[in-house]
């Protein structure tokens, strides 16, 4: 029986004399190990505190003023690269919500997400399912290219003068604008509407969502071919554009020949009365048989569609709880592409994987105010502490004591911000400090880019990975009014706990409020009476799942049929 042992460069073995070790052998091994362990304090010198979503993973180095198709073929991300990384998911379709039979290698993460996930709660209605199937083939039939496509084209080419053969082909054209979050809440509302309607939703190439989102339909885009002819005047087309649905329907009657072949409506923040009658029976009478409808807006308005007493119990067959409607309509839609999906599960799995719990902070100024600071961050740090989702600093004990008692149990905080000053007070706060409950702390920021630029598409890159690794935790506060905590929130299926707004924070203990549901809030709901065609501000009684909004009282929102 041979036994090993070390002892002062001794290298012992039974039955043998003590054999000494080459000295420059072990200088050589123990310098090559001091080089070794600088290396990885130079890139981990932070430790489980640290930010940017880029650098800190393996691929070439890229600017926001590069071009992308550049960066993704220098990265050649390609499905081959997840294929062998993962496991087969079993629910990979959803419980029905996504189509069977895509092409997995070109969209990974519409198959791989629910890997990411913990396993749903709910699930899509029978009724949703089958409607968008429905859907899917309405789409292969109606889309880009096809021949009814072509033919409803001509009409449109004509400005009306040519007879309408119908080809059973209906379009909606959404133009979204503003920020991230702004547009896929408008995108969301805008394909629901196409789905009330028997209408095919194209969206304007201009949004660049290309770089962002894989095609959610089988085989047909959902991008408006660039040659379409008006495509020109999306860009300037407000209230008073001669296609407003208003201006034409003022010398219209309802059975006008021929039809207006499009109309524009206007259903941004700022829509005046006139426009929010989009949202009454009248008008949707009158849509009807319109073939082509281009919408602009940058707001989330399906809680004013379920207002329209047709489309009433049809929202509420696709969605028998009310609380969930953007959950499944942007698990639908909104699945990152290779190299958005890449960038989030390297990040994922680097940094977030193996915490026993993970807690998001998405924190977003909307208003400018004299040194916030100090305010914001004291309110962030009440409701962490308040709603027990982040343990007290132990002032008592030495940060060795309790990690040797509890090393296993550790949460990661991925904070997302503009700003990088609440990262740094946060990792300040928990660096080498041991926590009441003997936790670890690890603090995360991905990015920190100081300004927001819409335009930006490496940015957009970054909003939309930020907001994927946000909708993966498992407890999530967001800042009031912000869309980007709506996206993330809804896709997570999380009620978040809100931070007020920082005019609204009056004191320890009231700095934030748990959501009723995980739906987005509709900033601009119309309080517009279609009977007597007024104004009527936001006393008007709502109905009973519908309720307003913790973070804007004059918004609207779907709350869960159980409450």
């Amino acid at each position: 029986m041979m036994m090993f042992g070390r002892k002062a460069g001794y290298e012992i073995k039974s039955g043998s004399a003590p054999k000494r070790r080459n000295p420059i052998k072990v200088m050589a091994i123990f310098v090559f190990c001091l080089m070794g362990f600088f290396v990885l304090l130079s890139k981990f010198k932070d430790g489980p505190f640290s930010y940017d979503l880029f650098t800190t993973l393996d691929f070439k180095p890229w600017k926001n003023d590069v071009d992308l198709d550049d960066i993704i073929k220098q990265n050649m991300i390609t499905g081959d690269y997840f294929t062998n990384q993962v496991e087969i998911a079993e629910d990979k379709l959803l419980g029905g919500l996504l189509p069977a039979g895509l092409d997995e290698k070109s969209c990974m993460s519409r198959y791989q997400s629910v890997l990411y996930r913990k396993k749903q709660k709910q699930q899509p209605s029978s009724y949703l399912v089958s409607r968008l199937r429905e859907y899917e083939a309405l789409h292969k039939r109606c889309g880009p290219f096809t021949e009814s496509y072509n033919r409803t084209l001509e009409y449109l080419n004509s400005d009306g003068q040519q007879n309408y053969n119908s080809t059973g082909c209906k379009y909606v054209i959404l133009t979204a604008i503003h920020g991230l979050g702004n547009r896929m809440l408008s995108l969301a509302s805008a394909f629901l509407y196409a789905l009330l309607t028997n209408r095919v939703l194209l969206v304007d190439p201009v949004t660049k969502f290309s770089y962002l989102f894989c095609e959610p339909f089988p085989e047909v885009s959902w991008f408006l071919p660039s040659n379409f002819p008006i495509m020109g005047k999306f860009k300037s087309f407000n209230w008073k554009s001669p296609e407003n649905l208003r201006k034409k329907k003022s010398h219209a009657t309802w059975t006008s020949s021929p039809l207006p072949p499009c109309l524009y409506l206007h259903l941004e923040h700022d829509y005046d009365n006139d426009e929010k009658q989009f949202f009454c029976g009248d008008d949707q009478k009158f849509l009807e048989n319109v073939p082509w409808l281009i919408i602009k807006s940058n707001i989330y308005f399906i809680p004013s569609l379920f207002t329209i007493p047709p489309f009433q119990e049809e929202i509420s067959n696709l969605f028998p709880d009310l609380g969930t409607v953007f959950h499944f309509l942007g698990r639908y839609l909104f699945h990152p592409t290779n190299f958005v999906w890449w960038v989030v599960t390297e990040y994922y799995n680097t940094n977030l994987a193996r915490a026993d719990e993970k807690i998001g902070i998405q924190i977003r100024l909307l208003n400018k105010y004299p040194n916030p600071f100090k305010r914001v961050l004291d309110q962030i740090l009440d409701c962490v502490g308040t709603e027990n989702l982040l343990p007290q600093i132990n002032e008592t004990k030495s940060s060795f004591v309790v990690q040797s008692e509890k090393l296993n149990k550790t949460k990661a905080v991925l904070i997302t911000s503009l700003n990088s000053k609440y990262f740094e007070a946060i990792k300040t706060m928990y660096w080498n400090r041991s926590t009441a409950t003997g936790e670890v702390i690890q603090i995360y920021q991905p990015s920190h880019e100081e300004y927001e630029r819409n335009r930006n598409e490496m940015q957009n890159i970054k909003a939309w990975a930020e907001m994927y690794l946000l909708s993966l935790t498992d407890k999530l506060v967001t800042s009031g009014w912000s869309t980007f905590g709506y996206v993330a929130q809804s896709l997570g299926g999380l009620k978040p706990w809100i931070l007020y707004l920082y005019e609204d924070y009056k004191a320890p203990g009231m700095s934030c409020q748990r959501a009723v549901s995980m739906e987005p809030c509709m900033h601009a709901p119309p309080y517009f009476d279609c009977t007597r065609k007024q104004y009527t501000g936001n006393t008007v009684k709502l109905n009973p799942h519908i309720q307003h909004c913790e973070d804007k009282l004059w918004g609207i929102k779907f709350i869960d049929r159980d409450l």
